[in-house]
């Protein structure tokens, strides 16, 4: 059975929630945006025809989000487990589940080089490992490629 469903905005709180959490955001390096923003930029992305976004659902529960959009002439894809649901598998299957309705190729996510637990979801799906850069802020990110 599938973990992915679309996205509805009654799931909206919950990814806000997921975003806010401490840890989540230090293990992406990603800083949590207020509620007006983070709703701003969900109003955005759902109206972007080039992003699919799909909410992870565990037991019924929304666990998180994932979703594969273009930026700078490149497919990527990104999402967001909260931490209520790490260790489940929950981001290979739904990472997995994308990969069988996005066809296209190459895909590339960006990750920080000591999110472990994302780098291993993205190897085990294929991912490899393409560049690294360290950002103004100090922060060390990596570039994964899934090629055709």
């Amino acid at each position: 059975m599938g973990v992915l469903r679309e996205v509805v905005e009654a799931d909206l709180p919950a990814f806000y929630e997921h975003q806010r959490d401490p840890e989540a955001a230090a293990m992406a390096a990603f800083p949590p945006r207020d509620r007006d923003a983070f709703m701003a930029h969900w109003a955005k992305v759902l109206a972007n025809d080039s992003a699919l976004t799909w909410t992870v659902v565990s037991d019924g529960e929304v666990a998180g989000n994932i979703g594969c959009w273009e930026a700078d002439g490149r497919r990527l894809v990104g999402y967001w487990i909260g931490r209520e649901f790490w260790g489940r598998g929950l981001a290979t299957q739904a990472l997995s589940e994308l990969l069988g309705v996005v066809q296209a190729r190459p895909l590339y996510a960006h990750v920080v080089k000591s999110n472990v637990a994302s780098i291993r979801v993205l190897e085990k799906c294929g991912f490899v490992t393409v560049s690294g850069h360290t950002g103004d802020d100090g922060v060390e990110e990596l570039t994964f490629e899934l090629r055709a």
